[in-house]
Formats: structure tokens, sequence, C-alpha cells
């Protein structure tokens, strides 16, 4: 049976988030693109969000680290895509990523969850060939694990909803250059 609703985009970044270089999870969103979902929101089972997402990422050869993207409703994880393993065979300075983050509302209330599936594609991974033509991969996020709900979170209260990423070596960087939090249904 239909929702009766319609898909509507809920906000965008209207410029860059900060160029995150430290190891600690750190909002990827410029403070005006964080979104105030209001309470009930997730009202009825199934209903979704999309989160699309691109920027720049730079790495080092020997000692890449890994990327790691996360999504968090007040203070608690809601979706974690987990280490996401950089190139080691090439350095990548400023190459273009693209995220995309599919939740959808498995139990509403007090004791709500989402179940997420989410793809990461840029030249700086793993796999990536070490000479032109390069491409890019697609990374299924979470990575290299099976997907599962999140963490729980009251639905019935308002939530902020915000993106932080992780970057476990100094050396890199990644910046958020654009941002849609849409929701689908």
């Amino acid at each position: 049976m239909s929702f009766q609703s319609w898909q509507e985009t809920l906000i965008t970044s209207q410029g860059d988030g900060a160029t995150i270089t430290a190891a600690a999870a750190t909002s990827m969103l410029p403070a005006a693109a964080v979104y105030t979902l209001p309470a009930n929101f997730f009202d009825v089972i199934g209903k979704q969000v999309m989160i699309k997402a691109s920027g720049r990422i730079t790495s080092v050869i020997t000692t890449p680290g890994t990327a790691r993207y996360d999504v968090r409703l007040g203070g608690g994880v809601v979706f974690d895509g987990l280490a996401t393993l950089l190139d080691t065979v090439a350095g990548h300075t400023t190459v273009a990523w693209d995220l995309e983050i599919l939740l959808t509302c498995r139990v509403i209330g007090a004791t709500a969850n989402l179940f997420g599936i989410g793809k990461w594609a840029s030249e700086d991974l793993l796999g990536v060939p070490a000479t032109a033509p390069k491409g890019v991969l697609t990374a299924m996020l979470p990575w290299d694990t099976t997907p599962a709900v999140g963490s729980n979170f009251d639905s019935t209260t308002s939530q902020t909803v915000d993106v932080q990423f992780t970057q476990t070596a100094a050396t890199g960087s990644m910046t958020c250059h654009q941002y849609s939090l849409i929701s689908m249904n």
C-alpha cells in the first residue's frame, strides 16, 4: 500500500565542510547543513532517507590509513560504513569521491532503528590500477561485513542528522563539497 507521500530534499550544503585531517570522527558537514528531524519524523516502518555527498580526498602511498563514514542521529551512530581501505599503490591528491547511503526505518518509537547500505566510489580505494586508465572502484558500505541495523534512537523526539568522517592517517585529508539529505517517502 502506498505511503501517500512524496520525495523531498530536506537540506543541502551551501558550501564546503571543514577539511578533516584528524584521526577522530569529525563532522564533515558545514554547521548550516546539520539538519534537525522533527519528533516523529520516522512515523512508519519503511520510511527512508537518502544521504548523498561528494568531495575530495588525499592520501599518501605507503600508509594511507582508512576512510570511515558514519551517520549520527543526536549522538548515536545509526549507520557505520566501517573502515574502508585506501590505496597503498599510489598517492592521491584531492581526487574526487562520491557517497550514497540509503537508510530504512525498521522500528519506530523510543527504540527506533534504521537499516542502512551505502556506496563510496573513489580513485583512492585499495585495488585501483596503478597506471592509466585508472577509473574508480566502489566500496559497498558497511565495508567488508554483513549489513545490519544501526544503534537505537528515540524517534518520538527531534534528532539532528550529522555525517561524520574518520581518516586514520593524519597525512591525509578529506573535504565534503556537496551534501543532500533526502526524504524518500
